[in-house]
């Protein structure tokens, strides 16, 4: 059971510039570091795929920067938050072959969430998704 950490020290927030590809990794690489020291590594390996999804998605697709944001729930819930510029909704689409490499970053969200969705803001969206500790 992880360690009853206050909830102020469960959460990791990061800036990412646009078109900045090469922070998808670096974004990866503290989350599961955040995870390891929340008590929660089990998490990590979802958390890191479908957050490299969210991140590159709003890199790629925006033409502008995210903000990234990961806090650990008092109910041992894993909230990432990825807010972009843009009020432009992702939609979920067909990989055009069976060797594409890209068309299933929403498939994957929607298959390994546990809760996930998109929130519109007046300075654009965010899209998140929740995983349970169990």
């Amino acid at each position: 059971m992880p360690a009853p950490n206050c909830a102020l020290h469960r959460r990791l927030h990061l800036a990412l510039e646009a078109a900045d590809l090469l922070a998808v990794g670096a974004v990866r690489r503290r989350l599961r570091a955040a995870l390891d020291h929340w008590g929660v590594p089990e998490l990590a390996d979802t958390a890191e795929l479908l957050t490299s999804e969210l991140v590159t998605n709003a890199l790629l697709h925006t033409g502008q920067g995210a903000v990234f944001d990961a806090v650990l729930t008092a109910d041992l819930r894993l909230r990432i938050e990825v807010q972009d510029g843009t009020a432009r909704l992702p939609r979920r689409r067909e990989p055009v072959a069976e060797y594409a490499t890209s068309g299933r970053g929403l498939l994957l969200v929607e298959a390994l969430a546990d809760d996930w969705g998109v929130q519109l803001r007046g300075d654009g969206k965010v899209t998140w998704f929740e995983l349970a500790y169990s």
